[in-house]
């Protein structure tokens, strides 16, 4: 595991994941990770903007006709 080729991003994230879990144990690992990345911007305020005015009704119309 030495060289930088050989890391694909599935093996980065199995083997992260393994020392995690190793040094922080299942539930700490979890922890980190689900602290680690909290994104950016403003969720609720992002969701009022793109479903403004939308009925729950429009808002699966929606989805049922962007299935192919």
């Amino acid at each position: 595991m030495n060289r930088l080729n050989e890391l694909t991003p599935a093996r980065v994230r199995r083997v992260g994941w393994e020392a995690l879990r190793d040094k922080l144990g299942p539930a700490g690992a979890l922890k980190f990770i689900l602290d680690y990345d909290r994104g950016e911007g403003d969720y609720t305020e992002l969701r009022r903007k793109i479903f403004q005015g939308k009925t729950v009704k429009n808002i699966i119309q929606d989805m049922k006709s962007s299935i192919p």
